[in-house]
């Protein structure tokens, strides 16, 4: 299995022979205004990509999105995508990607096959209260391979239940979960913070963390170097990996 950030949670995941893209947020920096009801004021994406959306959409065999929203499917992505390649997804969004021109739209009830690739749907919550219930649903998925690493990607969601359960579940070699402890001017992080991210790594013990979803987004507060500077505290360091835009990820 091969692993690769892009920018904020944009993946590139290849298993099985096969490369998927997961969460494309491709338009250019500043594209955007800043999310409604947060601070900073920033425009949004804060950076640019690390190479031309044309080359990250390039030799794609499928596409994975989580949920739809703009910092996971943005409007270059949609633009740039192939719409004959396999696109998986939650249920609820089906139409909606139908509708944006994919053809070949795949929801996850539980679980799919993809040519032997085993892709399962996790729950979770996209921050807490009231909030979480607005901006729901949300979805993680499990991609495993025979002989391959078991790959869990938790999605737009703080450490819950569904977290634990899919971790128990799974037991999956590598998780990636979305930090940044993001968040609205009121209310509770709508996505993972260090203490999140720590509580992952501490759940699932084998597995290799790492962290992504971090300083592209402008209400996502939590940096980079805040949650080294944690990791180090708690004696993560060689467990979570908090990879730059552009980098493999070593699995």
């Amino acid at each position: 299995m091969q692993l690769r950030l892009i920018r904020h949670a944009t993946l590139i995941v290849g298993v099985a022979g096969k490369r998927a893209l997961v969460d494309p947020m491709l338009d250019p920096a500043g594209a955007r205004p800043a999310v409604e009801n947060t601070r900073p004021a920033r425009r949004n994406p804060l950076n640019e990509l690390p190479e031309p959306a044309e080359v990250v959409m390039s030799r794609l065999d499928g596409l994975l999105v989580t949920h739809l929203h703009v910092d996971h499917l943005d409007d270059t992505a949609v633009d740039l995508a192939p719409k004959a390649v396999p696109l998986w997804c939650q249920p609820e969004d089906e139409g909606t990607l139908r509708d944006r021109g994919f053809a070949d739209v795949r929801p996850v009830e539980s679980r799919s096959d993809w040519d032997g690739v085993s892709i399962a749907r996790t729950g979770g919550r996209h921050g807490t209260g009231k909030i979480a219930e607005a901006l729901a649903p949300v979805s993680g998925f499990v991609l495993a391979a025979p002989g391959e690493p078991a790959l869990y990607i938790a999605g737009d969601t703080v450490y819950c239940d569904e977290v634990e359960r899919a971790l128990e579940e799974h037991r999956p070699d590598v998780v990636v979960v979305n930090a940044g402890g993001a968040r609205f001017i009121e209310g509770d992080p709508i996505t993972m913070t260090a203490d999140d991210v720590v509580a992952v790594a501490r759940k699932a013990p084998d597995a290799t963390i790492v962290a992504v979803h971090m300083e592209a987004i402008n209400h996502c507060l939590e940096t980079r170097a805040d949650l080294h500077q944690r990791l180090r505290a708690e004696g993560l360091e060689g467990r979570v990996i908090v990879p730059e835009d552009g980098a493999a990820i070593p699995l």
